[in-house]
């Protein structure tokens, strides 16, 4: 595939991140005079007679890309030196590998003053129309000075984030040919590897995108090195970024409907008929969180939905647990139904739900004990049993392993046909292989408490895939309201972006409720 056609689509990707030096600015030019400044000046003072002065080929193969402390200690191990780490508040007099640190960015700041910053015009275009066609971008740089050059370039407003070197010291992050600085900012975009590209044009860089497996992989060669580029990981090489097209595609997510932009023709709707409120727990009353314990409702959320409650019938519909999402809620007048729909209660204590999901819980049993022996290995994954499902737990493995999670998990879905897999976010579950979900569960609800009727308007509010099943039930009859951003493909009719937009809008409900 020739760089004359390298096109960049919605419908394979959704986020792209860009190395900063050497393919938005061209700081690497800065950043080079600076090391050979910086390590020119240490070897006159300390090699032998014949030393020889640093070059672009040890730019290249020793500092490129690296963290500078990292890069520091390459070099002079490249010329059998070595200098003790010192502390990183070591001045720019001080002999130690960070006391070189503070010098060479002592030497670099100087080099911007006298220079500016320079950017990469097809760069700069490039990111206009990757922003245009709806695809999320960062941008990475070893360098902690990231955050003064994109500002001094003014490209600050084309990213929707940033991870440098001021993040990887305070996260602990390994520097490339490691992936976690491109690890985590995918996690931070919210986007999965697989979907995301990287543009990179350091060896180290391109080792670090294909390490992670992301889904793209592209060297920018702007000194004639590209074939060592796809050498060391770049699926595909290029040498300048206006070579590259961005696909607008009529497969993007179309645009839905603010509720509270929208919050009049809602209102209408509603004029002479009565809500009835079902609401997802994780990601719609709370925002997501790595511990799921840790997903507790806030205060102020908790006083709308009781003020709302003594108004319209209001049920939470989780895949959590039953009596966990009841703990957490910890509102009495309501319904909570747990294990998407599976094992429902209400306000009189009584416990009901789909009878046939009992006939399944020996294999979910079995289950469990496979799935805890299969993930045993892989630091940060766990299994949740929950009464009539089970969740496998990836948000805390790092995103290189979490393959090894799916193929446990596939394995022992293998082995229990009667057992159905499914996922949400950064899980796995199995569940009973029945045509049962949230939506039958709503449907359930509506028809039990008698509100399946004219004069009835149902909602539901939800933010992840599991709660699409809910959209498709309500359309026609209710209105599903999705909880999202950034924009995705949906069954539901209305959006809002987080949390605090769910509490404006049931604000609004109590409202409109009340007239």
């Amino acid at each position: 595939m020739s760089s004359s056609h390298l096109v960049l689509s919605r419908s394979k990707y959704d986020a792209v991140i860009f190395d900063l030096d050497g393919v938005i600015t061209k700081t690497a030019k800065v950043h080079s005079k600076a090391w050979k400044r910086l390590f020119d000046g240490y070897l006159e003072k300390h090699a032998t007679d014949d030393w020889k002065p640093f070059d672009d080929e040890d730019y290249r193969r020793y500092v490129d890309g690296k963290p500078r402390h990292e890069g520091i200690q390459s070099f002079l191990q490249s010329r059998g030196m070595e200098l003790p780490w010192g502390s990183p508040e070591d001045g720019p007099e001080k002999e130690t590998i960070h006391g070189l640190g503070s010098l060479k960015n002592a030497h670099f700041q100087e080099l911007i003053q006298e220079q500016g910053v320079e950017v990469y015009e097809g760069a700069v275009q490039l990111l206009q129309e990757l922003r245009s066609a709806q695809f999320r971008t960062a941008v990475v740089s070893s360098s902690k000075n990231c955050a003064s050059i994109l500002k001094a370039a003014q490209l600050l407003h084309l990213f929707d984030h940033k991870t440098d070197g001021v993040d990887a010291q305070e996260k602990n992050l390994k520097g490339k040919p490691s992936p976690d600085i491109f690890l985590v900012t995918a996690r931070m975009l919210g986007t999965a590897p697989e979907r995301t590209v990287v543009l990179e044009d350091a060896i180290s860089g391109v080792q670090a995108g294909r390490n992670g497996e992301f889904g793209l992989v592209i060297g920018v060669d702007r000194t004639g090195h590209g074939e060592d580029l796809k050498k060391n990981g770049a699926h595909l090489v290029v040498t300048h970024l206006s070579l590259m097209m961005v696909e607008n595609p009529d497969s993007l997510p179309p645009v839905i409907p603010s509720a509270l932009d929208h919050f009049e023709s809602i209102a209408e709707r509603l004029e002479n008929r009565r809500a009835a409120v079902f609401l997802d727990y994780d990601g719609t009353l709370t925002p997501i969180v790595e511990d799921p314990s840790e997903a507790l409702l806030p205060d102020d959320m908790r006083g709308v939905l009781t003020e709302l409650a003594e108004r319209v019938p209001i049920a939470v519909i989780s895949g959590r647990d039953r009596p966990d999402v009841q703990r957490l809620v910890g509102i009495d007048n309501i319904f909570y139904a747990g294990s998407h729909g599976f094992d429902i209660s209400g306000p009189d204590g009584k416990e009901s739900g789909p009878e046939q999901g009992k006939d399944f819980l020996p294999a979910l049993d079995e289950a469990e004990t496979e799935l805890k022996e299969g993930i045993e290995s892989i630091p940060g994954a766990w299994v949740e049993r929950k009464k009539f499902s089970i969740a496998i737990h990836y948000r805390k493995v790092e995103e290189s392993k979490t393959s090894h999670v799916k193929k446990a998990v596939e394995d022992v879905a293998g082995l229990h046909p009667e057992l159905r897999q499914s996922g949400g976010k950064k899980i796995f579950e199995l569940q009973p292989k029945m045509d049962w979900h949230k939506g039958r569960a709503l449907m359930w609800l509506l028809k039990k408490l008698e509100l399946d009727r004219p004069d009835i308007m149902p909602f539901y509010l939800g933010d992840d895939v599991t709660d699409e099943d809910a959209f498709k039930t309500l359309k026609g009859r209710g209105i599903g309201v999705v909880v999202m951003d950034p924009p995705r493909h949906t069954e539901g009719q209305y959006q809002l972006k987080d949390i605090s937009e769910v509490k404006q809008f049931l604000q609004k409900l109590l409202s409109a409720q009340k007239g």
